[in-house]
Order: structure tokens, then sequence, then C-alpha cells
């Protein structure tokens, strides 16, 4: 076999590699987002069915406005906006703690070192790694625990509800938001600070004219971050939620259970949507931190 021959071989080895990566790479894409992209088409399908395409229609959305009556679209308009509204006030008030909280821990770690800073620093990541399931169980057994303590010592007698779910939701978003508010700290020149020490400013004056505009952007991206989360979230509200407190993915998998419909789907497609929104939100002002 001569060398030009070898070199054709190699070529045409090379090309195939190539080709099968993108192949492979398609296929992968393919997997992940055909499914969603099959969900968003049926949901404006006008057959009851999901399995069977009938024609285009609107009437699922129109339901959810509560444009049509809810019994054409075999849908509880009431029950779906009960539950988005619980959605967004778990998610508000989740996301809001939560970005306290986490900017505080995301600067006292960038910036100072005190006793049990590798333990902090190693228990910010367990709610990231652990699987999501035992996170919920754990929290439904440590908030029975204390319900139980509670009613002992006092006799008031409490119960799982949207404070719970909100707790739960807190203590996954904390993880997040300090991950993305401690990586805009640590780009941060902290000479700008001791500047502002030497000017005269005291530490509360330094943060609120010095630190704030200039990681204001990674906050406002970690807490969009956390909202998403809290607002997508089923495993941890499942385990936390009591009577009256069903959030929205909650409703979704109740309604799967007694029947799938196009409502289902539109359903799913706004939170798909107000998602993307969010998460393209966070990583638009994420990447302008990052550029500033």
């Amino acid at each position: 076999m001569n060398r030009s021959t070898v070199t054709r071989l190699d070529l045409l080895i090379r090309s195939l590699g190539k080709t099968g990566l993108w192949v492979n790479v398609a296929l992968g894409f393919a997997f992940l987002y055909l499914p969603i992209a099959i969900l968003v088409v049926y949901s404006f399908n006008a057959s009851r069915f999901n399995a069977v395409w009938s024609g285009f229609t609107l009437d699922w959305y129109r339901s959810l406005l509560g444009s049509i009556p809810a019994q054409t679209a075999d849908l509880s308009t009431t029950g779906v906006w009960s539950a988005l509204y619980n959605s967004l006030i778990v998610a508000t008030i989740s996301s809001a703690i939560a970005t306290i909280l986490g900017t505080a821990i995301a600067l006292a770690l960038e910036r100072y070192k005190f006793p049990g800073y590798q333990l902090l620093e190693s228990l910010l990541f367990l709610p990231m790694v652990i699987p999501e399931i035992t996170l919920g169980i754990s929290l439904l057994v440590f908030m029975t625990l204390i319900f139980r303590l509670v009613e002992n010592l006092t006799g008031m007698r409490l119960s799982l509800g949207l404070p719970t779910v909100i707790i739960g939701h807190i203590t996954f978003s904390i993880s997040f938001v300090t991950i993305v508010v401690r990586a805009r700290v640590a780009d941060l020149d902290p000479r700008l600070e001791e500047a502002a020490l030497d000017l005269g400013a005291n530490e509360w004056r330094v943060f609120q004219r010095v630190t704030f505009p200039l990681i204001w952007p990674g906050i406002f991206s970690a807490s969009l971050l956390a909202f998403t989360l809290s607002l997508d979230d089923f495993v941890v509200s499942f385990f936390t939620s009591g009577v009256g407190a069903t959030t929205l993915p909650l409703f979704v998998y109740g309604m799967i259970k007694l029947s799938v419909t196009p409502a289902i789907n539109a359903i799913s497609t706004l939170m798909l949507l107000i998602s993307l929104i969010m998460l393209l939100s966070s990583l638009k002002l994420g990447g302008t931190a990052g550029l500033e």
C-alpha cells in the first residue's frame, strides 16, 4: 500500500469519525428535545386524546384564560389558577430569602476565613449533589419531628402547607444562589473596597456604595435562577406540601393521573415558556456581569 493510498484512507477515517460525532450529537439533542417539541405541538391538538391529531385549536389555551367554559376543555380553570398562585407565592418568597442568605454566604466565603469555613463550603454543595428525592424525604422527616416536638411542648398542632414548601425550596435554592453570586464576588477587585475603607467609609457603606452596585447583576441573575428552579420543582414540593398547598407541578401531576389531555400539554408549554424566559434572562445578566 503506497503513501497516497494511506493518506486517502486516513482522510476517509477522519471524515467518518467527524460525521459519526455529529450524528451522535444530533441523536443526543433529539433524545432530549424531541419529546418537548412533541408536547408543545400537541398542546394545539383539537382532539381530547394526545395520541390522535385531529386539527389545530387554541381552545386549551383559551380555557386557561377563562375564554371558554372549563367543561368544554375538560379543565378546571379555577384549580389551575389557584395552583399557579401558590407556585408564584412560593417561588417569590423562597427566591427572595434564598437570594439574601445566599449573597451573605457568598460574601462571607469569599472575603473571610473563619472556624468551620471548610465545613460550610462542603455543606453548600450538598443539596446540589444528593438526589432530590433524598432531600425531599429528609425535609419531610425533619419537619415531622419538629411538629411533634412543638406539639409536645406547647400543645400547638402544626401541619404541612405553603410555609413548609417555602422552607424546602429555600433549602435547595441557597446553594445555587451562593455559587452564582460567589463567582461574581471572586471577579471583584478587593482593592476597590479597601480604597473605600481608607477614605473613611464603614463596612455597610462600602457594601452599599461599592460592592452591591458591582455584583448586583450576579445577584439578580441568581434570584431569577432560584425563582425558575422553585417554579418548576416537583419532588421537594410533593414531600413538603399539605392540604391547600398544591403548586402547579403537583396540579399537573394530579391531572395526569386522571386523564392525559392536551390541557396538560398547554399548561406544560406555558410553564416551559416562563422557565425559558427566566433562564435566558438569568444567563444574559450573568454573561453581562462577566463582561463588566
